[in-house]
């Protein structure tokens, strides 16, 4: 029994601590950069280096000397390659790092007070286009900024309403064929572009507008709400994937939960269509 004692006073807990650490830290980051890269082209060029060094490996053990020297000779070159390549997701993983979603951390709506009313706003809108099949692109800021694509369209700085949102995306405007962007509670520009996704694996049934909500969900944290103009059906995109198909109540719950609000409990069925109905009557009449 001394001994045993004499074994654990010796070992030096605050170094193992660390080691652990330090292991628990990087398996992480690693398994954080792989949900990242998962589905993406950087998928595609990562698993291409892999079989490169497999490659290495296996030309080595079995004494392939030719290749073995080509493949060493290009080796060095590697790092330079991997960075021309992997360039766009370089700069979106060092974006993320310095964002809460990266490390699993819910993001408040503490700065947006009125997050509720804005999300009622945006559910009523999307209904009554939903009904219209009229293409809708509501494009919500979280923690980026969004000024790139701002700068791309007509800055309005208004408060977000069903009725704003409805005119704006009437087909008979000047901004309805662009992207309406929405930070903290106010409409700060529409007719923006946004910039398409470049994942591999995007079904060819998703058209210009949901790749469009894909790629700014990609290079961003914003929650992007998309309406079909073909089916009038309601999608929400966020971090790159599209979920489509969303009923009102579900539209709602999904939004404030990526604003980090409690859900309450949903408008009832009747009032979310009367409210539609008067809107629907105001838009007509103009």
């Amino acid at each position: 029994m001394s001994a045993l004692f004499a074994s654990l006073r010796s070992i030096d807990f605050k170094s193992l601590a660390l080691a652990a650490l330090d292991i628990v830290v990087v398996a992480y980051i690693l398994y954080r950069l792989i949900l990242l890269a998962k589905g993406r082209r950087a998928w595609q060029i990562l698993i291409g280096i892999g079989v490169f060094f497999l490659l290495l490996l296996l030309s080595d053990w079995l004494e392939l000397v030719t290749l073995n020297w080509l493949l060493r000779s290009v080796t060095p070159l590697g790092p330079v390659a991997i960075v021309i390549l992997l360039y766009p997701e370089l700069r979106e993983v060092l974006e993320r790092l310095g964002r809460l979603d990266f490390w699993g951390a819910p993001l408040s709506a503490a700065r947006q007070e009125n997050i509720t009313e804005t999300v009622e706003a945006i559910v009523t809108a999307a209904t009554l286009l939903s009904a219209r099949k009229t293409g809708v692109l509501i494009v919500l800021a979280r923690e980026t900024g969004l000024d790139d694509v701002i700068a791309t369209g007509t800055v309005l700085d208004a408060g977000v309403t069903p009725e704003l949102l409805t005119t704006i995306f009437y087909s008979g405007t000047a901004l309805h064929d662009g992207a309406v962007i929405l930070r903290n509670g106010r409409i700060v520009a529409a007719g923006c572009t946004l910039p398409l996704s470049d994942a591999p694996n995007i079904a060819t049934n998703v058209h210009m507008r949901h790749r469009a909500a894909m790629g700014v969900s990609e290079n961003s944290d914003a929650v992007v709400v998309i309406v079909s103009e073909e089916t009038g059906t309601i999608s929400l995109s966020i971090g790159g994937k599209l979920d489509r198909g969303l009923k009102p109540e579900l539209l709602r719950e999904k939004l404030l939960t990526a604003f980090g609000k409690g859900v309450k409990k949903a408008l009832p069925r009747l009032s979310l269509t009367r409210r539609v109905k008067e809107i629907d009557k105001e838009t007509s009449a103009l």
